[in-house]
């Protein structure tokens, strides 16, 4: 009897002590919960949701902070096997300009945020692009959105 009444507490306890892991709070605007350039086996989709509400932190590299350079240099890597560099201004100058009507999956797209702050992100179709917001961490945006649209700078296709 008093392994019994003891297994049931043990596991009330630890059920009790088990914490449901924070999930960001993201405006519709920022992000919907479909996109139909993500398909089920898409690889961005995938790499999108394992850092999805990581937080931005200006020089983070890692999924406790990312800032929006480190989050584009690891997503080709892990994507695409390629090594970019690390700051935005070095991705700015990388692969060939492109019209953003041209715009495909994985190609880097450049926003001028302010007159020195530069911003990335990889553009995953449907006007859409993934990035580490410094307001919101990693995200979905539209490029319709009109402080993206103001902000859009350049596209460049790496791959």
């Amino acid at each position: 009897m008093f392994r019994h009444l003891f297994a049931i507490f043990t596991v009330v306890g630890l059920l009790g002590c088990s914490s449901t892991p924070p999930v960001a709070e993201l405006s519709k605007q920022e992000i919907t919960t479909q996109h139909p350039q993500l398909s089920s086996s898409d690889a961005y989709q995938d790499y999108f949701y394992q850092w999805q509400g990581v937080p931005y932190k200006y020089g983070g590299t890692s999924k406790n902070g990312v800032d929006c350079s480190a989050f584009t240099q690891n997503a080709f890597d892990v994507l695409h096997r390629l090594s970019l560099p690390r700051t935005t201004e070095y991705q700015a100058t990388s692969g060939t300009q492109i019209a953003l009507a041209n715009a495909k999956k994985g190609d880097l797209i450049f926003f001028k945020t302010s007159v020195k702050v530069r911003h990335v992100g990889v553009y995953i179709g449907n006007r859409e692009f993934m990035h580490a917001s410094t307001s919101k961490g990693v995200i979905i945006s539209s490029l319709d959105n009109p402080y993206w649209k103001k902000a859009f700078w350049q596209v460049r296709r790496v791959l």
